[in-house]
């Protein structure tokens, strides 16, 4: 095990900085008085400049550049990888090879030759239709069936991963679940379902949401454990100061909730009656849907995780009511 990380001078790099995720971590380690970060990310995405440029860090560094970034600087205290190609519509695996198998590679080699700590993202996705359940096991990970190209690049990550005889001092890979929140406009189609409500809802006075097209499940009542971005990046940083045992982890609230649920949660944030229409699903994602997903949380709690997660409905009011109803950045 490594140094704890206290001081807040300590240099943390945060890949995938500018994006979802990256950019609301970037804030909460601000928030607790960490300022001495590099942001790495494409900084050249117009869309994505709200969510980092009025943060406080020491450097940003284009996505391309960040190895040659790191053989001529001061070694970090820790990397927060974040940074990957997210889109689970984009079928064209080699994209998810070059951004999120390889590059991953080079950071945890980085991470391995220097002693530095590693947090990465994995994803709830590698768990495919479910069928080997979702405990975060490192005894199942070479089972996993992803259904789609970015889960399979997730999970090729922890398998490989899982080989390795040498290791950083301290690695996390964490398999977020249904992440809302946030700073996450820009991405259109993959934003969650609570962005998408919000604005049909503000634009329409409805809302649409998939029919069910598996047997067991009616319409809307697909189940997906939805965890709200601030508990994501308070885990984070959490694992980041105290490095328990290494190892990949869940991270989603423990609790599947339906996609009515969250719906109704939005327009309660909206102050409005729930109006809820039903239309087919797209063909393209039908036969690669998750319709059951819920994080097996027991390794983080035993690891020494104890604080309460957000529930949907205060997860949803915060975000509804703090950000999207006045138009902010976290």
């Amino acid at each position: 095990m490594t140094d704890k990380i206290t001081d807040t001078q300590a240099l943390i790099v945060v890949t995938g900085a500018a994006g979802f995720i990256g950019s609301c971590m970037v804030q909460y380690l601000n928030d607790n008085g960490f300022t001495n970060l590099v942001l790495v990310d494409d900084f050249g995405v117009e869309a994505k400049r709200g969510n980092w440029e009025n943060k406080q860090f020491s450097e940003i560094v284009e996505r391309y550049n960040f190895f040659n970034w790191l053989q001529q600087s001061v070694k970090p205290a820790c990397i927060i990888h974040l940074g990957a190609r997210t889109d689970t519509t984009e079928f064209n695996y080699a994209i998810h090879q070059e951004l999120n198998l390889e590059y991953s590679q080079k950071v945890w080699e980085y991470c391995t030759a220097n002693q530095v700590p590693l947090i990465y993202a994995s994803s709830a996705a590698t768990y495919g239709d479910g069928e080997h359940g979702y405990a975060d096991d490192h005894g199942i990970v070479n089972e996993l069936q992803p259904l789609n190209p970015y889960g399979k690049s997730k999970n090729e990550f922890d398998k490989w991963v899982l080989q390795q005889a040498t290791h950083p001092p301290f690695w996390a890979g964490l398999k977020f679940f249904n992440v809302y929140g946030p700073n996450e406009a820009h991405k259109k189609r993959m934003a969650s379902v609570i962005f998408h409500a919000f604005n049909q809802i503000r634009e329409n006075g409805h809302m649409k949401l998939f029919r069910s097209h598996k047997a067991g499940y009616k319409d809307g009542e697909q189940l997906r454990d939805f965890v709200y971005v601030k508990d994501v990046v308070k885990v984070i940083y959490w694992l980041m100061k105290q490095q328990p045992v290494s190892a990949i982890y869940n991270l989603g609230t423990g609790k599947a909730r339906s996609f009515i649920d969250l719906v109704n949660a939005t327009f309660a944030g909206l102050d409005k009656e729930a109006n809820i229409e039903f239309i087919d699903m797209p063909a393209d994602i039908r036969d690669k849907y998750q319709y059951f997903t819920e994080a097996d949380m027991n390794k983080l709690h035993q690891a020494g995780y104890s604080e309460p997660f957000y529930s949907l409905e205060e997860g949803v009011q915060d975000y509804v009511r703090h950000y999207l109803a006045l138009g902010k950045k976290y």
